[in-house]
């Protein structure tokens, strides 16, 4: 029987455990195991604004704000919740000082990051309320103009450090799925040139 299969198949099985060790090594090791984990701690200057933790009750709201400097610039805005358990709800909108809207967004997961586009610099209030059951207790994060941010352009920097390996095991894993599919496509192929072969005879 022909092996070409078989080691294509082997050859992708092998991409896709190189991928799995490079996004485990790329992922610190010495995360802290407490609740309070910022998720920002992992991505070191890549936001501009970190605010201090906020406790809400449920049905009440917190009222927060974040300006930006430049135009035509996306703003990258996350929720951390802390303490989250299931069913814990956030509403979130977001209006400027005129009173245009920037969207409503609701919060059901422990982190949730969204951007917005800022045609022009402005200052964006956030209208945060607890549609949940539980009190909680959450930081909000701003990154003016993500893509731009130092913690992308050094390659140093922690950010640069962590993403460009998993960028590279991604690349790798989706390599290595279609490589066994093509495996699997060959093993079939010639099981089936084999048994062509054996009628014949």
């Amino acid at each position: 029987m022909n092996k070409r299969g078989p080691l294509v198949s082997f050859f992708g099985f092998s991409l896709i455990l190189i991928s799995l060790i490079l996004a485990v090594s790329s992922v610190p090791s010495e995360l802290p195991k407490s609740e309070s984990f910022l998720i920002s701690s992992l991505f070191e200057d890549m936001f501009d604004h970190v605010s201090e933790p906020f406790k809400i009750v449920p049905g009440n709201v917190i009222y927060t704000s974040f300006s930006t400097y430049d135009s035509d610039i996306p703003l990258l805005w996350g929720i951390q919740i802390l303490n989250y358990q299931n069913g814990d709800e956030l509403s979130v909108k977001i209006s400027n000082i005129f009173g245009d809207s920037y969207g409503e967004y609701i919060q059901s997961d422990s982190v949730y990051f969204e951007t917005v586009f800022v045609e022009q610099s402005d200052t964006l209030n956030f209208e945060i309320e607890n549609i949940g059951f539980k009190d909680v207790e959450f930081v909000i994060m701003f990154a003016e103009d993500p893509e731009n941010s130092e913690s992308l352009r050094n390659p140093n920097s922690p950010i640069a450090e962590m993403i460009v390996p998993l960028i590279v095991s991604g690349i790798l894993l989706i390599v290595g799925i279609i490589v066994i599919i093509v495996g699997i496509i060959l093993i079939l192929f010639d099981l089936k040139n084999n048994f062509k072969n054996k009628k014949n005879f």
